[in-house]
């Protein structure tokens, strides 16, 4: 899970916009992916320590299942692509937003910050490998509202699912993604800018995220340098793309919330949120540290379970 506390946004920004090539103080308060609400959702737990605190301690496997290239039903091998990642586009959304969104999860794991999501693996020595693939897209137009619960999460990918419009895929992820005039009431924009977590739906387990765009809390969900300015000419979506990508590498690391995750609740991406790494600057002054599809994106680092350090490539 993501998140940066709106109340301290203006200390924490002034350490992150100083240099975003050097890692930064992690907003606070930070989530602890573990604790999970009811069925759909979770809410974040206050967590304070800071990236030198948080580096000292190392992550580790818990024995759940990971997100590979290959799982076991019934006692039969099968081997699988990588889940998808299904998008649900909910609200308004323009085709160009839709793009830099696609084109993202489509080609995320041809790059170099992918592999480090391959130092993640489980007891049999299967390990997180991908590719990741760019899942059926669906478009939602407010069947719940503007005004949403983490409850409503879940019914839109149920929604979705049972309008036909995507499958039931026990090995996919379903990114509910929402426009910026749509709240999700358990703290999105002053505790947290996503999460993800797992649930029955449709008689199957699963996996499912939410990220949305954060127009009315730009200084909480998007780093500093691209607030007004971002690489793809769209400030809100480049900024939730970092959330995104935060999201989908712990939800296949960690999709069922008992896989990896270290003594404090926190899970790869939480351990380097709000960090960059090395980053460029694009044509129109934005940084941006990967290039996917043809795109620039600016992405945090991702924890290494090998090195138990956070990067932005291995």
């Amino acid at each position: 899970m993501l998140f940066k506390s709106i109340a301290t946004a203006a200390a924490v920004l002034g350490l992150v916009a100083s240099s975003l090539a050097a890692p930064a103080v992690v907003p606070t308060p930070f989530s602890g992916i573990h604790n999970k609400k009811g069925v759909a959702g979770l809410r974040p737990a206050n967590v304070t320590t800071t990236p030198t605190g948080r580096a000292s301690v190392q992550i580790t496997y818990h024995g759940g299942p990971i997100m590979t290239g290959t799982i076991k039903e019934f006692i039969v091998a099968k081997t699988l692509l990588f889940p998808p990642v299904y998008p649900i586009f909910y609200g308004t959304w323009t085709a160009a937003q839709k793009t830099i969104v696609n084109t993202f999860i489509g080609g995320v794991s041809s790059t170099t910050w992918w592999n480090i999501e391959k130092t993640y693996h489980d007891n049999s020595g299967n390990s997180v490998t991908g590719p990741v693939t760019l899942g059926t897209a669906y478009a939602d137009n407010y069947s719940q509202g503007k005004s949403l619960s983490d409850n409503s999460i879940e019914t839109i990918v149920s929604h979705a699912i049972s309008a036909g419009g995507l499958p039931v895929d026990a090995n996919g992820i379903y990114a509910v993604l929402t426009a910026g005039d749509v709240t999700e009431t358990s703290g999105f924009c002053s505790q947290y800018c996503g999460w993800h977590t797992d649930g029955t739906i449709s008689g199957k387990d699963l996996k499912y995220l939410f990220a949305g765009l954060a127009t009315a809390c730009p200084s909480g969900c998007i780093a500093p340098n691209n607030q007004k300015t971002s690489p793809n000419g769209d400030v809100a979506v480049d900024g939730m793309i970092s959330v995104l990508a935060h999201e989908i590498v712990e939800a296949a690391s960690d999709p069922d919330l008992n896989a990896w995750y270290d003594a404090s609740g926190q899970e790869n991406a939480d351990k380097c949120a709000w960090t960059f790494g090395t980053t460029k600057t694009a044509s129109n002054g934005a940084a941006y540290n990967v290039v996917v599809g043809g795109k620039d994106y600016l992405i945090q680092q991702n924890w290494n379970a090998a090195t138990q350090a956070c990067a932005l490539s291995a």
